[in-house]
């Protein structure tokens, strides 16, 4: 098995606008993604400050082509085929798609943004669980990268 190599994951703010979070248009952003050599991206954001756990995911989306720039605002849909083609699970909130930061007034959160690079389209159904991803990702990641965000 081949080492899994590190590509390069950055947003175009530290701190989430009101755009993409659960106070404003609760869009998803741009992620930007350097040395990419994979057939296919998965996304998982992780928010490690909710209190009943310790990795409360509001979004996981796969089989993203893989894209120098990942573009912003992909529809609550299970298959989304703008602004690029992929795959949707549940999150979480037990809804399909992002669901922006949206931490208690006067709480800081800081979001992790995992991207994986798989070699290959995952054979997963729309709507599936953050578990059935991570299995189904097994064996299959062979770039990794992340990046962080904070919000207010």
């Amino acid at each position: 098995m081949e080492p899994i190599t590190r590509i390069i994951v950055t947003l175009d703010f530290l701190e989430f606008p009101p755009t993409y979070t659960c106070r404003g248009g609760d869009r998803t952003p741009a992620l930007n993604i350097k040395n990419l050599t994979a057939q296919s991206l998965a996304i998982m954001v992780f928010n490690p400050f909710i209190k009943s756990c310790c990795s409360f995911t509001p979004w996981i989306i796969w089989n993203i082509p893989p894209l120098p720039r990942i573009p912003e605002g992909f529809p609550k849909e299970p298959e989304v085929t703008f602004p690029v083609q992929a795959v949707q699970g549940i999150n979480d909130y037990y809804t399909i798609g992002y669901h922006g930061p949206c931490p208690p007034e006067g709480e800081m959160h800081r979001y992790q943004f995992r991207v994986y690079g798989l070699d290959t389209m995952l054979d997963l159904p729309p709507g599936s669980t953050k578990d059935e991803l991570i299995n189904a990702m097994r064996g299959h990641v062979v770039q990794y990268g992340e990046t962080v965000a904070l919000a207010w």
